[in-house]
Order: C-alpha cells, then sequence, then structure tokens
C-alpha cells in the first residue's frame, strides 16, 4: 500500500502509577479513542455503509494512520505492517454494512485489524500467550499485586528509543494488549469486546505485559551500566 503512513505517535511515558503521559507536545490516544463519533462522522459512517466510495475512502483517511500503527507494532516490519492495513480495509469494506453501533466504530475497526494481525502471526507460526490464562500470579513474578498500583520500578520518564525495543520483544500476546491499552488508549472494557476475552483477563495480560517491561528495562539498564 503506497500511501501508508509511517507513525507519528510517540509511545507513551511511564509514570509511577502505572498509568502514561503523552511525549511532549503529544496528546495519548486515550484522550480521543473513546469519544463518540460528531455528527458529520456519523454521517460519513451512514453514507459508506450505503455503497458511498467516497465516503469510504474518507473512513480510510481517518482511521488509516492508526491501523497502520497498530499493524507495525505488531509484526515490526512496514511492508508487512502496509499489507496487513490494506487487508484490514478490505473486510472494513466487505463487512461495513453490518456494523450496527452496539460499540465505537474505532473499536469495532480496531477488531477487525486485530483478527487480521492475529491471523497472520499464527501463519508464522508466532506463540500467542493465551487470552484465557488464569489471573492466579506466577511464582516467578513474585508477590501479587493489585492491577493499577502504583509500580515505583516504572518511575519517571522512560528512554523512548530503549521503551520501543522492549515493547518490541514483548510475546506477541502480551504486546497486542499492552499496544491497545497503553499506546492505542483503548480501556479494557473495549479491549475485551475486541478479542472476545473477559474483562479481568485484558487486565491479567496489562499487568504481565508491564512486569516483562519492567524486567526488560532494567536488564537494559543494567547493560548500558556496564563499563
Amino acid at each position: 500500500m503506497a500511501d501508508a503512513p509511517t507513525p507519528t505517535q510517540a509511545p507513551p511515558r511511564t509514570r509511577a502509577d502505572g498509568g502514561e503521559e503523552a511525549a511532549q507536545g503529544t496528546p495519548t490516544a486515550r484522550s480521543t479513542a473513546a469519544q463518540p463519533p460528531s455528527a458529520a462522522d456519523a454521517e460519513v459512517l451512514a453514507r459508506a455503509q450505503a455503497g458511498d466510495h467516497q465516503a469510504f475512502a474518507q473512513l480510510y483517511a481517518l482511521h488509516k494512520r492508526r491501523i497502520y500503527s497498530l499493524c507495525l507494532r505488531m509484526v515490526g516490519n512496514v511492508a508487512e505492517a502496509e499489507d496487513l492495513t490494506q487487508e484490514a480495509f478490505l473486510q472494513l469494506h466487505r463487512k461495513i454494512a453490518t456494523f450496527r453501533g452496539d460499540s465505537a466504530f474505532s473499536t469495532w475497526l480496531h477488531r477487525l485489524a486485530v483478527n487480521v494481525v492475529l491471523m497472520q502471526l499464527r501463519k508464522k507460526g508466532l506463540s500467542l500467550i493465551s487470552l484465557d490464562e488464569a489471573m492466579e500470579p506466577n511464582p516467578e513474578e513474585g508477590p501479587s499485586r493489585s492491577f493499577g498500583a502504583p509500580d515505583l520500578t516504572l518511575a519517571g520518564t522512560i528512554d523512548r528509543l530503549a521503551l520501543e525495543r522492549a515493547i518490541a520483544d514483548l510475546p506477541a500476546g502480551y504486546r497486542l494488549i499492552f499496544v491497545l491499552h497503553d499506546v492505542e488508549g483503548f480501556e479494557h472494557n473495549e479491549i475485551a469486546s475486541m478479542l472476545d476475552c473477559s474483562i479481568g483477563n485484558s487486565k491479567s495480560q496489562l499487568h504481565k505485559a508491564r512486569l516483562k517491561l519492567r524486567d526488560a528495562l532494567r536488564a537494559q539498564n543494567r547493560q548500558e551500566a556496564r563499563p
């Protein structure tokens, strides 16, 4: 897909409370991911559902950057991300008439894109962490903590490149939840709808993804500190 954009949204800076801040001058996606569509957007969507090709092109222009960004973060390859973005919008073109407004359109579209990405990862034989994995703590992860509790090991601003590397090295299942929640800004109920899992499982996977990121960043810091 020749005109696929390069993602411009910076990854979030992690706060001590386990939340995230925008990179300087850049709002997080969380501020916009779940906002209801404007009347104009709803009209464009209705026209696209009725078969208006120009309206569909407008939807493509509005959403292609975030879909491409999601694909690129998941597969780490520009050409592959472009192909997956194209496939996601082909799926949208085939299925847009079935959208009934039970969820936000952006959530529904992301679900289509996520399914396309997951199919590709499975074709490549990559192991996905089960989204039905129990929330019992793993002894290797240390004492259990409450989700959302302060994580002092992630306090302060983390180097962006180090964080990007750590995210890319996450197992695909953990990375998907982390990207959807902490980068794309979706809430757990939206992620649960996209992935057909429970809200509790979404929270569990995010928690474990953050633990793995913490350990990866610690390891990177130790390596960089060596003489």
